[in-house]
């Protein structure tokens, strides 16, 4: 296995360019594990650990641009008050030595349905930064998931960034597993409330091929608020409606039978995790406004 370390970000790129074969590592925290259960040995790795350029986080135009090297650890410290959503699932990321290791970019970058990090930021609508010697470009990150562990980068492209709207509203993530810590999701949901936009954004994860949103659950209570003027009187929202809300967001999922849980379990939980999301999240909008 060849082992390239660039210490700079053209450099990252030009070995890229150069070895389009090879598999990018930050944290190691997924790559590291097909490599060690012999799933997967890449024929070069690139180390991007050196790469500063990919540990900074800014601010552009109203968005955040969060370089691919910032932790989990990081975005629970450094961007907790502006990206609550994001922050609740990086806590859920294994262990705190997990967390100090693995990166949002890495997560990216593999895809898995179950990454605890898809979820908040398609529920954010956040654009993932990819780049090459060729130059730069960003895709929505619902068109990023192209397959199981399957991603829109090309071979020659490396994750730069991901770039998200500061949470204008309450959000919330939540999570199934089978112990409380340290597991894979059996399922997972994610709901954003974004006033200034009078848009509901969702993501759900490990319950589809790929992460995926609940469109028509988004549409319908964003009709709801609109009609009833909640976004600017905000008030109790009716249970009938919540339900429904629930019951779209299920819909939504393709879940599949594995050894984690069943179709059928995983539809009943994201029902219940999107009321409980959206209750939690309305009543924190109730008292702040």
């Amino acid at each position: 296995m060849e082992f390239l370390q660039p210490t700079s970000w053209p450099e990252a790129l030009t070995m890229k360019a150069a070895h389009p074969e090879a598999m990018p590592i930050a944290g190691g925290t997924d790559v590291m594990v097909e490599v060690n259960l012999d799933r997967h040995r890449p024929a070069a790795i690139i180390d991007l650990t050196r790469v500063a350029e990919l540990t900074e986080w800014g601010g552009e135009g109203d968005l955040l641009r969060i370089g691919s090297g910032v932790t989990y650890a990081r975005i629970i410290d450094e961007l907790g008050d502006r990206l609550p959503g994001l922050a609740m699932a990086s806590r859920t990321v294994g262990s705190p030595q997990i967390r100090n290791r693995g990166t949002v970019g890495g997560n990216l970058g593999s895809a898995s349905p179950a990454g605890d990090a898809h979820p908040p930021l398609l529920a954010m609508d956040a654009l993932v930064e990819l780049a090459s010697v060729h130059g730069s470009r960003r895709l929505p990150v619902s068109e990023f998931f192209i397959g199981p562990k399957r991603n829109a980068a090309r071979p020659e492209e490396l994750i730069a960034a991901f770039l998200i709207h500061p949470a204008s509203g309450p959000q919330q993530f939540s999570k199934v597993g089978t112990r409380n810590a340290m597991v894979i999701a059996v399922c997972s949901f994610a709901l954003a409330l974004d006033p200034k936009r009078r848009r509901i954004g969702t993501g759900i994860g490990s319950a589809a091929p790929t992460p995926v949103t609940a469109a028509d659950a988004e549409r319908f209570m964003a009709g709801v608020l609109e009609e009833a003027g909640l976004w600017e009187r905000p008030s109790e929202v009716d249970a009938s409606a919540i339900a429904r809300f629930g019951e779209l967001v299920a819909a939504a999922a393709r879940p599949i039978d594995d050894v984690r849980g069943t179709a059928a379990y995983r539809r009943h939980a994201l029902s219940v995790l999107a009321r409980r999301s959206f209750t939690w999240a309305w009543l924190e909008y109730q008292r702040s406004a």
